[in-house]
């Protein structure tokens, strides 16, 4: 039997990241989003969450072998378009991570996670520490406010990464105000009115992963980032409203955004 040949474009996504069991946020989020955007997502387990919309109740790391394996494992017979890097698990794992990458040649895309949007800490200090190898990898970083602060700042992020994609929501005010840096200076900017809803779980995982997957099929940063604003923003418009506290996005619902045949 002749295998039938796909005419449109199919990124392949390999996500690093954590497993969130209330389906949110992490590889959950990541899948969905890739899925959504036409790509095809694979991915690489950092750790195991118990977590719902409330918040954080455990966190299991995998093993770091075990994380370099699934890589691998992928990377080895399906091939990689894009990376995209969330939660690390560890700072063993960071370094391990980055050494994978540095044998690939695609753009990788770091989104630092930290804190939980229910405020739980994902990260200890040698964690972050870890991040730099990976931050030095990356065609983009995407910190929300506090994730910036943490992480010394636009100038000092700026020095280790080719771009900063400096996200907007935890400030004040009506519009969301989201800004692109690169060793240049500001390179983009994208105003848009806040979206007032507490089912915004998974937010910054869905961005990142929807850059990764435009930067996959070869669009460039600013454009990538464009259609990823906009499929986040439609993802919360259509959240299906679970949960009791901070719900998920209904990414499956934000249609009208795949990559083009």
């Amino acid at each position: 039997m002749t295998p039938r040949v796909l005419p449109r474009v199919l990124p392949r996504v390999l996500i690093v990241a954590g497993s969130d069991s209330g389906g949110g946020a992490g590889i959950q989020a990541d899948i969905k989003t890739v899925t959504m955007l036409g790509g095809h997502a694979m991915t690489a387990i950092t750790a195991i969450t118990a977590q719902n919309t409330l918040g954080v109740q455990a966190v299991h790391p995998v093993p770091t072998e075990i994380v370099v394996t699934q890589m691998r494992s992928v990377i080895d017979d399906l091939g990689v378009d894009a990376v995209k890097i969330g939660m690390i698990g560890s700072a063993d794992t960071a370094l391990a991570v980055a050494e994978v990458l540095a044998g690939l040649d695609v753009p990788v895309v770091v989104d630092p996670v930290m804190v939980a949007t229910s405020g739980s800490v994902l990260a200890d200090a040698a964690t972050v520490a870890g991040l730099e190898r990976l931050i030095a990898r990356a065609a983009l970083v995407t910190p929300n406010l506090p994730e910036l602060a943490a992480l010394g700042g636009r100038e000092a992020l700026l020095a280790r990464a080719a771009a900063v994609l400096v996200k907007g929501g935890h400030a004040e005010g009506e519009t969301v105000v989201d800004r692109l840096f690169d060793a240049s200076g500001q390179v983009a900017r994208w105003e848009n009115p806040r979206i007032d809803t507490r089912h915004s779980h998974g937010t910054g995982c869905t961005l990142a992963s929807a850059i990764a997957t435009g930067l996959g099929v070869a669009m460039s940063l600013p454009a990538a980032i464009e259609r990823a604003i906009a499929f986040v923003r439609a993802s919360l418009e259509h959240a299906p409203g679970l949960g009791q506290g901070q719900g998920p996005m209904g990414q499956q619902d934000a249609t009208g955004f795949r990559c083009p045949d």
